[in-house]
């Protein structure tokens, strides 16, 4: 049995399709639908059953759960509105909520991968897995450096596997729930089929209009990554989930134009209030994915953009 928080969501129902597509359908799905929306994620795959967050937690946490039965689990269950300022709920559900399935998998030794995040780097001008590379911004950013701080401290006793990955900027199919904190190629095709333009910030932070950068991760290429340590029982840490490269708004807003074979870029100001909590520039080092044997090819923004936006205006 491998179990899948966030099941339902982006990263999360991705997941559970590709481990259906490999053959694997013994998985079991915990989320929180409230917004029942979700559900269409994970409408069509094979799944073993369906836990509500709140009951999975309570279980797990009195060892109620039949864990004997679980081969794996999969934690990317979590708030994930970066602008949620609310604390003591961000340190509940990401930080609490993570610590302790953690601990019932070192317990059990059940090998479990997390999702970290790239938003532990901040403004930080390095982005690498190195204890003071890390600046976070905001309290969600804080939430995830928390759990990783703590795996950190658990690495050296720990009999099984534990694999922190901290995504950057995931990008593809199965986000339209997120609404704001969907991807910035699913707002902006939405925004040219409204009304033929695509809306970027202007100059900021020393950069001209639109030239903002980070990490675009093609969301099958974040999938394949989290699987690949499932044959690597061996590997655990906590690891940079990105491509290596760097690029533009600009480019990214060019693929979605050329997708469409129309359209142009209009630049918009830089809004005041997220000045102090912006992140400009992110480039994910994969010096210590690479040394670890993993070997996931990654995809441009050109080429997944355009496989993005095949899905998604089918």
């Amino acid at each position: 049995m491998i179990i899948v928080t966030g099941g339902a969501g982006f990263i999360g129902s991705n997941l559970v399709h590709e481990l259906n597509r490999r053959g694997c359908e013994d998985v079991v799905v915990v989320d929180d639908l409230t917004d029942g929306h979700k559900y269409s994620n994970i409408s069509g795959a094979s799944i073993a059953d369906y836990l509500d967050f709140e009951d999975f937690r309570a279980a797990f946490l009195k060892d109620e759960f039949s864990f004997h039965q679980i081969d794996r689990i999969y934690h990317l269950g979590a708030c994930s509105i970066t602008t949620e300022w609310d604390g003591r709920f961000m340190m509940d559900i990401n930080y609490a909520y993570t610590r302790d399935l953690i601990r019932f998998s070192i317990r059990h030794e059940i090998p479990i991968v997390y999702a970290s995040s790239a938003a532990v780097y901040g403004n930080s001008a390095n982005f690498s897995e190195q204890s003071g590379d890390e600046n976070p911004l905001n309290v969600y950013g804080y939430s995830k450096n928390m759990v990783d701080n703590f795996v950190a401290r658990q690495l050296s006793s720990s009999k099984s596997q534990v694999v922190g990955l901290r995504y950057f900027n995931v990008y593809g199919p199965r986000e339209q729930h997120k609404g704001a904190m969907a991807s910035v190629a699913f707002h902006l095709n939405r925004q040219l089929k409204e009304s033929g333009k695509v809306r970027l910030f202007g100059s900021s932070h020393g950069m001209a209009a639109g030239e903002q950068r980070r990490d675009f991760i093609f969301v099958d290429d974040a999938v394949n990554t989290t699987l690949w340590f499932a044959d690597h029982a061996d590997c655990s840490g906590i690891f940079n989930c990105g491509t290596g490269r760097s690029e533009s708004f600009n480019e990214l807003a060019e693929a979605v134009l050329d997708w469409h074979e129309s359209g142009e870029i209009e630049y918009i100001p830089f809004p005041s209030e997220l000045l102090e909590s912006y992140q400009s520039n992110t480039r994910a080092d994969l010096t210590s994915l690479r040394a670890a044997g993993c070997d996931v090819d990654y995809r441009t923004v050109n080429d997944g953009v355009g496989t993005y936006l095949d899905w998604l205006n089918s």
